[in-house]
């Protein structure tokens, strides 16, 4: 029979093993854990570097001219399809209406046509058209002007773009319609009597390099000119 001594002797060898092998176990495990999240991150991560680069690419070259295009020229597309009409040619094409329409509704009781309407034809295409409406109030209107020594002056401002389009059949070039915004402060004797706020579609087109207003019409009610009063 064993003593007291030796069983404990055993007992105490039988832990000490346990402990190695628990040990052991612990170790491998985490051993193992550790090689397969290394290998799982560097497999997610490896595909990452080409996706990115690709899109960074066309973001850049596509993203920035075909933005610029849709918002300001029309046409543009993300791909890197030009605008019809690049922004500096847009913003050309804006001063012309809006210094055309300004002009329009800005005289006095003095002024004469020829020297009046001059300035304002050139910003035109110089039709019939649109010779028929750069004039003065004319008649009983004008009569009543002269009278009381009115004076009239006009402020635009191009509010959006309504259409931007290219005659490639016929060849009469790019198009531009924008609406704008006519604030018009009129005097009698140097003392304002009316202020009055219309929106207007005005047209324009690229002519001889320069582009010139074409038409323009009282939004939503037709072609009205400025053969009876300037700018109404």
């Amino acid at each position: 029979m064993d003593s007291p001594a030796e069983n404990k002797r055993s007992a105490a060898l039988a832990l000490a093993v346990l402990g190695v092998l628990l040990i052991g176990s612990l170790l491998t495990f985490t051993f193992l854990s550790g090689d397969d999240d290394a290998n799982g991150s560097s497999d997610a991560k490896a595909p990452a570097a080409p996706s990115q680069g690709k899109d960074a690419g066309t973001g850049t070259a596509g993203g920035g001219s075909g933005s610029a295009g849709q918002q300001a020229g029309g046409g543009g597309s993300a791909d890197g399809v030009p605008p019809m009409v690049p922004p500096a040619e847009l913003a050309e094409a804006h001063r012309a209406m809006a210094a055309y329409m300004a002009g329009l509704s800005t005289y006095t009781y003095a002024d004469q046509t020829a020297a009046w309407a001059k300035p304002l034809l050139e910003l035109t295409v110089g039709d019939n058209q649109m010779k028929s409406h750069t004039v003065l109030p004319t008649g009983k209107d004008w009569a009543t002007c002269q009278a009381n020594r009115c004076s009239s002056v006009g402020k635009a401002t191009v509010v959006r773009d309504g259409m931007i389009a290219e005659d490639l059949v016929n060849g009469s070039g790019t198009l531009v319609s924008s609406v704008v915004s006519l604030t018009t402060a009129r005097s009698e004797n140097g003392k304002q009597t009316q202020t009055e706020t219309n929106a207007w579609l005005v047209s324009s087109r690229k002519e001889a390099g320069a582009w010139k207003v074409s038409a323009f019409n009282l939004q939503g009610l037709g072609n009205v000119g400025a053969s009876e009063q300037a700018g109404e």
